[in-house]
C-alpha cells in the first residue's frame, strides 16, 4: 500500500516527473546570445496503480439480502435507495443522512445484502465488505420472519470475522425488522431472540414501530 488518504485535500506522490531538459535559451550569454546547445530532459516514473474506494460514514448497515436495509434507510433519511421484494434489489452502496435533532445528524450507509461466502467474494462480497469498514458502528438487520432469524444473525457475524476479524469490535446494534407482520407487532418478537445480542431493537420501518428507540441507541452509541 503507498497511500490511504482520509481527509479532504491530503496528497501523496505515487510517482515522480522526470528532470526537465535545458533548452537553448539556458545556455544564452553575453556573447553568445543564439546558443545551439541544449540537453535532453529523462523521463519520470511511471506505475500501474489500483485505486480502491471505502466509504466513510457513521453507521453501516449489516444484512442478508431483503432484510430490509433499503426500506429503513428510505424512510429515517432522505435517500432514495430502490425497495422492491426480491433479493439483490441494492447493488451499490447508499450513503444517507439522519437528522436525529435540530442540530444532530449521523451518515448511515446502506451495503448491498450478504450472503455465505461473501468474504471469499461470493455475491461480490468483498466489494461490498470493504464499505463497512470505516463505519464507526454496525447496525445489523435481521428479518423477524425467516425461519431461523438466530443463524441469519450468525451467518453476518460469521462473514465480517472471515473478512476482517476487526470489524466485530466495532460497537453494534441488532436491529429485528419486519415486525409489523407479527400478530402484535414489536410486542409479539420471541424472547429469546431478544437474547441473541447486547441490544436488540425490534422495529417496523413500515409502521414506524421501534424507530425511535433504534435512532436513540445509535446516537448514543456514536456519541
Amino acid at each position: 500500500m503507498l497511500a490511504e488518504l482520509m481527509s479532504d485535500g491530503e496528497r501523496c506522490v505515487v510517482a515522480r516527473g522526470g528532470r526537465a531538459g535545458l533548452g537553448n535559451e539556458r545556455f544564452k550569454s553575453s556573447t553568445n546570445r543564439a546558443p545551439r546547445k541544449s540537453t535532453p530532459g529523462k523521463p519520470g516514473e511511471s506505475r500501474t496503480l489500483e485505486i480502491t474506494l471505502k466509504l466513510i460514514a457513521d453507521v453501516g448497515l449489516v444484512g442478508e439480502p431483503n432484510a430490509g436495509k433499503s426500506t429503513l434507510l428510505g424512510v429515517v433519511s432522505a435517500a432514495h435507495p430502490k425497495v422492491a421484494d426480491y433479493p439483490f434489489t441494492t447493488k451499490t452502496p447508499v450513503l444517507g443522512i439522519v437528522r436525529l435533532g435540530e442540530f444532530e445528524s449521523l451518515v448511515m450507509v446502506d451495503i448491498p445484502g450478504l450472503i455465505e461466502g461473501a468474504h471469499a467474494g461470493r455475491g461480490m462480497g468483498k466489494e461490498f465488505l470493504r464499505h463497512i469498514e470505516r463505519c464507526r458502528a454496525l447496525l445489523y438487520l435481521v428479518d423477524v420472519t425467516r425461519s431461523d432469524p438466530s443463524a441469519s444473525y450468525l451467518t453476518l457475524r460469521n462473514e465480517l470475522l472471515r473478512y476482517d476479524p476487526r470489524l466485530l469490535e466495532k460497537p453494534s446494534i441488532l436491529a429485528l425488522t419486519k415486525c409489523d407482520v407479527l400478530e402484535n407487532g414489536i410486542e409479539g418478537v420471541d424472547p429469546e431472540l431478544l437474547k441473541i445480542h447486547s441490544k436488540v431493537y425490534p422495529i417496523s420501518s413500515v409502521t414506524g414501530e421501534g424507530l425511535g428507540a433504534l435512532l436513540g441507541a445509535l446516537k448514543k452509541t456514536i456519541d
